[in-house]
């Protein structure tokens, strides 16, 4: 009997700590599974977020307006403000309002001999208007323009025939470096290029605007 109860005591025992072993090892087993479970909906939740913010972030590019046309500097071009604008002749024959002639003159490209680049020029009267368009940018770009009637004007309406304190008032609104004496006033660059446009004087008025671009 004492020897039955006491392998029935030891029995016992070792039947509880089994079942502990047991339930340890299935809690275990649970809380991993638990853990995996949750990894993966996160995983597949994952994708499904940054799908949605991909998708909002592309419906509002494209519901963005688009800017406004990129400006040029006075002194970069004081007779079109509009880059796009500046690259075509119709932009410039629009604002002569007077007869003009056009010639155009092929050149070579001072850096490259081999390539061929043309010199527009445009006469309206005794003024004269001077592109230069490099062949291989598509750019139209104003060197010259020397200007002795009122068949043009610049940005601000600034033209031959203006009155002196009128032309001073419209410079003052563009960033430039203004000298003036009795005969002419100078607006050059504070910075940058070396460019100068020049008004020249007669009894207070503007009788000549001569422009001097730089041209790589």
């Amino acid at each position: 009997m004492l020897h039955f109860f006491g392998h029935s005591l030891c029995y016992r025992y070792s039947l509880t700590v089994r079942l502990l072993l047991l339930l340890l090892l299935m809690s275990t087993s649970a809380a991993a599974c638990s853990a995996d479970t949750g990894s993966d909906e996160e995983r597949r939740v994952a994708p499904e977020r940054s799908s949605q913010n991909v998708q909002a972030d592309t419906m509002l590019a494209r519901r963005m307006p688009s800017g406004p046309p990129a400006t040029i500097e006075f002194l970069g071009n004081p007779i079109l403000s509009d880059y796009r604008q500046s690259k075509k002749l119709d932009a410039y024959f629009s604002r002569i309002n007077t007869d003009f002639t056009l010639d155009a003159e092929a050149i070579e490209n001072i850096h490259r001999p081999s390539v061929s680049d043309t010199i527009y020029t445009i006469r309206f009267g005794e003024s004269v208007i001077e592109l230069y368009a490099p062949s291989q940018t598509g750019e139209l770009l104003l060197q010259v323009a020397d200007i002795r009637n009122a068949g043009i004007a610049l940005r601000n309406n600034m033209k031959v025939g203006m009155g002196q304190p009128e032309l001073m008032t419209k410079l003052k609104n563009f960033d430039v470096r203004i000298l003036q004496t009795n005969s002419e006033i100078v607006a050059t660059s504070v910075e940058g290029a070396p460019t100068s446009l020049r008004f020249f004087l007669k009894n207070g008025k503007v009788n000549r605007i001569r422009y001097e671009g730089y041209v790589d």
